[in-house]
C-alpha cells in the first residue's frame, strides 16, 4: 500500500488496546471518487486498499475508519471485513432517512458504528439508536457542554469514547465520568506525581541496554550480556525461529543467530526484548510504539540523503524516544543513566540536530499531520513517496515481536 495511512491507538479503561483509528492522507471520498456501487466495490476488493490496511495496521484489533455519506449509502462496509472494523460517521454526513435506513440494514448484519463530532440535534437520534460508540472531542468541548451532551445520550445503549486525551490527569478525569474508551497520547507521557527515582532493577536493565547499544560491542560481549538472563536468551531464540524469519534450520545459539542475521540485528532484537521488560508495568502499546519508532527511524535513515544523520544510531534514538514515559521520569534524568552518543541526547533532551528532525517526522506521522511529514521528509532528503512504506514495514516488524 503506497498511500499515506497511519494509526492512532484507542485504549480501554485498563489501558489495553481496543482498536486503532486509521488516518488517511486523503479522505475515503478522494480515494474512491464518484464511483458507482459496482465499480467502487470492485476497486476496493481488487486493490485490497482497506483490507491490507486492516491486516498490517490493526492486526487483531478493530480498525476505526471514517466513511463518507456516499459510501455509506452504497453500503460499502458490507464488502469489507466489517467484523474487524468500526465504521465512523462524521458530522459532515447528513442523517437523511435513506442514510439511516442504509446504516440500520448494515447494523442488522453486524456492522458496528461510531458517531464522531456530530451535532446532537433531533435528526441524529435515529443514528444514536443504531450506534455502538459515541466519540467526544474532550479537548475542544467545554466541560458544561460535555456534561450536557453526556446526559442527552445516556438514554441510548452506546459506549463513550473520549478523543484527544493528552495527559494522565485527563485520563483519570474522563474515566471517572464514565468513558469506556480513550484516544490520545496520554499513555506515552510520564506520569510524574512525585519522583522517587528509577528503581534499581530498571537501572540495571538500562545499564545493560546501554552496553548493547554500543556499536563497537563484540560478539563475545553480547553473548555474555544475553547469557546473564535466561528469559532474554529464550525469548530471543524463540523470536528468531519464528515464522517472521522463515529460517530453514533451527537456530540454537546466539552465535549461530549472529552468523545468519548479523551482530547489529541481534543487538537490536535484544534491546527490544529488554525494553519490553523495562515497560512490564506499562501499557503494551507504549512498548510496541517504541519498537515501531525504532524501526521507522532506522528505515527512514536508510532512505535519507542527510550526511549528518548517517552518523546517528537512529534505531536507538527511536527506541529510547519514550523512555520518560516508561520510567515516569524526565528524559534528562533517564538519559543520565545511559552513556549514549551526544547526537541522541541532543535530539531527545534539547530537540536539536538531525536526529530531532527524524523524531519530528515520526511523531507527526503518528498524528496524521501530513504536511508536517512532507516538510520533515524534504529536510532529511527522504523521498516523500517512500515514507508510507517505511511506516508499514516498521509496524509489521514490531508486530512480529508480539507473535508467540
Amino acid at each position: 500500500m503506497k498511500a499515506y495511512v497511519a494509526r492512532q491507538p484507542i485504549l480501554d479503561r485498563k489501558q489495553r488496546v481496543y482498536g486503532y483509528e486509521l488516518l488517511f492522507r486523503t479522505s475515503m471520498e478522494n480515494i474512491f471518487p464518484d464511483l458507482d456501487h459496482e465499480t467502487a466495490t470492485n476497486r476496493l476488493l481488487s486493490d485490497s486498499f482497506l483490507t491490507v490496511g486492516l491486516e498490517n495496521l490493526a492486526g487483531k484489533s478493530r480498525a476505526f475508519v471514517n466513511f463518507p455519506e456516499n459510501l455509506l449509502l452504497e453500503k460499502i462496509p458490507l464488502h469489507l471485513p466489517f467484523t474487524r472494523m468500526v465504521v465512523e460517521i462524521l458530522e459532515t454526513v447528513r442523517p437523511t432517512p435513506a442514510l439511516v435506513e442504509a446504516c440500520r440494514d448494515m447494523s442488522d448484519q453486524g456492522v458496528r458504528f461510531a458517531l464522531d463530532d456530530f451535532v446532537l440535534t433531533p435528526d441524529w437520534h435515529p443514528l444514536l439508536e443504531i450506534a455502538n460508540i459515541v466519540k467526544f472531542d474532550v479537548l475542544s468541548t467545554p466541560q458544561n457542554e460535555l456534561e450536557d451532551m453526556l446526559n442527552q445520550v445516556s438514554c441510548y445503549p452506546v459506549r463513550l469514547l473520549a478523543e484527544k486525551v493528552e495527559t494522565h490527569e485527563e485520563f483519570q478525569k474522563y474515566l471517572g465520568m464514565g468513558f469506556e474508551y480513550f484516544q490520545g497520547y496520554f499513555f506515552s507521557k510520564p506520569a510524574i506525581v512525585q519522583s522517587t527515582g528509577i528503581p534499581p532493577l530498571k537501572i540495571n536493565l538500562l545499564a545493560i541496554m546501554a552496553k548493547i547499544a554500543n556499536p563497537n560491542l563484540s560478539l563475545n560481549e553480547l553473548e555474555e550480556l544475553i547469557g546473564r538472563d535466561a528469559g532474554i536468551s529464550y525469548k530471543l531464540l524463540r523470536y528468531i525461529n519464528s515464522a517472521y524469519f522463515a529460517t530453514v534450520q533451527k537456530i540454537s545459539s546466539i552465535r549461530h543467530a549472529v552468523s545468519l542475521l548479523g551482530l547489529d540485528a541481534i543487538r537490536r532484537f535484544t534491546s527490544l526484548l529488554m525494553m519490553n521488560q523495562l515497560g512490564a508495568d506499562k501499557p503494551d502499546e507504549l512498548v510496541l510504539s517504541s519498537a515501531i519508532r525504532a524501526r521507522f527511524c532506522d528505515l527512514l535513515g536508510q532512505q535519507s540523503g542527510c550526511k549528518e544523520c548517517m552518523q546517528i544510531d537512529l534505531f536507538t534514538l527511536g527506541l529510547f524516544s519514550q523512555l520518560d514515559a516508561l520510567l515516569d521520569e524526565t528524559m534528562e534524568n533517564c538519559l543520565n543513566q545511559l552513556p549514549l552518543e551526544g547526537a541522541i541526547k541532543d535530539a531527545l533532551i534539547k530537540n536539536t540536530g538531525g536526529g530531532a528532525v527524524f523524531l519530528e517526522l515520526v511523531k507527526k506521522y503518528e498524528r496524521g499531520d501530513w504536511e508536517a511529514v512532507r516538510k520533515c521528509a524534504e529536510e532529511l532528503c527522504v523521498p516523500d513517496r517512500n515514507v508510507p512504506a517505511c511506516y508499514l514495514e516498521a509496524v509489521e516488524w514490531a508486530r512480529a515481536l508480539e507473535a508467540p
